[in-house]
């Protein structure tokens, strides 16, 4: 497939998504490698939403460790249990932070960082990391969020 993806804008949330997944399964298909697909992945959801911030951490021992990302320079290593991240590690669940002032311990990463959504990228039982979208918006991520970013993942779990 073209490396071309298909930015359309003007349209609802959920419509974006949709029109962004199948694009995202051809940037994967056949691509083995789990580095360079978790490059296109960030890569195509920052075109499509234009986020503050987008990448992944990954299990590494005892902590998180930065991965492929689009957007200003991160935190390199988080521990379990802290922040969003590691919250959403230790928990294995999605977390969706309307206010990153208000969530206890959270990691200030980026100032401008506002609102955020973390995913825990599960491989059989096990979180081997997560992938954590920031805004520079509060309240910026929801539901619909969090149902097609799990789609994302399901995608590149595959």
């Amino acid at each position: 497939m073209a490396e071309d993806l298909i930015i359309n804008r003007n349209t609802t949330k959920a419509a974006q998504y949709e029109s962004l997944l199948p694009q995202i399964e051809g940037l994967l298909h056949g691509e083995t490698d789990f580095v360079a697909n978790m490059a296109n992945v960030t890569a195509a959801l920052k075109e499509q939403f234009g986020w503050f911030w987008v990448g992944f951490y990954l299990v590494k021992a005892d902590e998180l460790v930065l991965g492929p990302f689009q957007g200003p320079v991160a935190c390199t290593r988080i521990q379990k249990g802290k922040g969003v991240c590691g919250s959403s590690w230790k928990e294995a669940k999605t977390l969706i932070v309307p206010d990153v002032d208000l969530f206890p311990g959270h990691i200030a990463c980026a100032s401008a960082s506002r609102s955020e959504i973390v995913l825990p990228l599960i491989k059989g039982h096990e979180v081997i990391g997560v992938l954590d979208v920031d805004s520079e918006f509060l309240n910026h991520f929801d539901e619909t969020d969090q149902t097609y970013l799990e789609q994302v993942i399901s995608i590149l779990l595959k």
